[in-house]
């Protein structure tokens, strides 16, 4: 019970934080322009309390605890004589304002991957849950339970992209050294002669171990500064990447299977992942978890969908191109259609990720 609990403060926790790093992309860059914020709310209404009515912006604290919102003057798309109201603003201060919070997601993936390579990626390692009689692993000294950790001293991070297995194959027939780490913390490197390409192929393991398990390490992975920026933004594109090909997926399954379980999660699916990941893998595999999640914000808001971000900006485009025949009107009923449209795509979802859940692992 105590488990469950704890899973679910830390999905509105991880939650939250993303959508407040949206919405405080928003209020910069709208305070930058001199665009009036009359609200800047953590957590969505009813509202608890007011932090701070000093000012033309409230502050507030509100109830719901997913994230958080911002609100500016004349952004319902009404005229507004203001000059400092959303609506008075050129077209690109708009569009800047618009896609500043999904700048914001995209940098705090960014700095969340960097800092993780500059701490020392959680280094992956492999238990060995029996060892094979007259094994290249028995021999070497490899025992029941133990984690092999490093081959020939590399060490294998979390989050790839290098396989231990993978080079342990492609060692076959080589004498290497295989770093473990036993019961009670204790490391140890033995040396190990694999078994040869012959007999790796006919389906017999290069190390001889078998009921392998993949589990974090005590060690990690270490990387200069410049390169673990360059994995922060290699790993920040990585996840855009792997968002963009799951909504892909995604659709081809509404599209072909609509009646089967999407390749997709709602909020109960993702609160579960990230409590399976945070009690099994700890809190820095947790944190990578709430990076690619930040990304994934960033890249959901962009689709040119009612009243997403992007679909906000796909409407002042086509009110810039066609003017008065596109009316507040149709906008707002646009607006409405998608809101309506992603709250029972919502619905669809949860209700597939309940069923994972009331049915269990098969």
């Amino acid at each position: 019970m105590l488990q469950t609990l704890g899973t679910v403060l830390l999905f509105f926790f991880i939650l939250g934080s993303l959508v407040l790093i949206h919405e405080l992309g928003h209020f910069v860059v709208a305070r930058l322009a001199r665009v009036r914020v009359l609200e800047f709310g953590i957590g969505f209404p009813p509202r608890a309390k007011v932090l701070r009515s000093g000012g033309e912006t409230l502050y507030t604290l509100n109830w719901l605890p997913i994230g958080g919102f911002v609100k500016l003057e004349g952004e319902d798309g009404d005229q507004d004589a203001d000059p400092r109201s959303f609506s008075s603003q050129p077209l690109f201060v708009r569009m800047i304002i618009l896609v500043a919070g999904v700048v914001m997601n995209l940098l705090l993936a960014f700095v969340i991957f960097t800092g993780i390579a500059l701490v020392g990626d959680p280094a992956m390692g492999i238990v060995a849950g029996h060892v094979q009689a007259d094994s290249p692993a028995q021999v070497g000294g490899l025992l029941d339970g133990d984690l092999v950790v490093s081959i020939d001293g590399q060490r294998y991070s979390a989050f790839g992209p290098d396989s231990l297995l993978a080079d342990l194959r492609a060692n076959a027939g080589n004498t290497i050294r295989v770093g473990v780490e036993r019961a009670g913390g204790v490391s140890e490197e033995l040396t190990v002669t694999l078994r040869d390409a012959a007999a790796v192929s006919a389906g017999r393991g290069a190390l001889g171990i078998e009921q392998l398990s993949a589990k974090i390490a005590v060690s990690s992975v270490s990387y200069p500064p410049t390169q673990a920026i360059g994995l922060g933004a290699e790993r920040t594109v990585g996840a855009m990447r792997m968002v963009l090909d799951g909504l892909g997926q995604l659709a081809t399954a509404i599209i072909t299977k609509p009646t089967e379980a999407p390749p997709a999660s709602g909020p109960v699916g993702i609160a579960v992942q990230i409590g399976d990941v945070f009690w099994t893998m700890g809190p820095i595999v947790t944190l990578y978890l709430a990076g690619i999640l930040s990304a994934n914000l960033a890249v959901f808001n962009i689709l040119p969908i009612p009243p997403l971000d992007g679909g906000r900006m796909l409407m002042m485009l086509l009110k810039s191109l066609f003017g008065a025949r596109v009316s507040l009107r149709i906008e707002r009923l646009t607006y409405l259609v998608g809101f309506v449209f992603l709250f029972a795509f919502l619905i669809w979802v949860t209700g597939f990720d309940i069923i994972r859940q009331l049915s269990g692992p098969r």
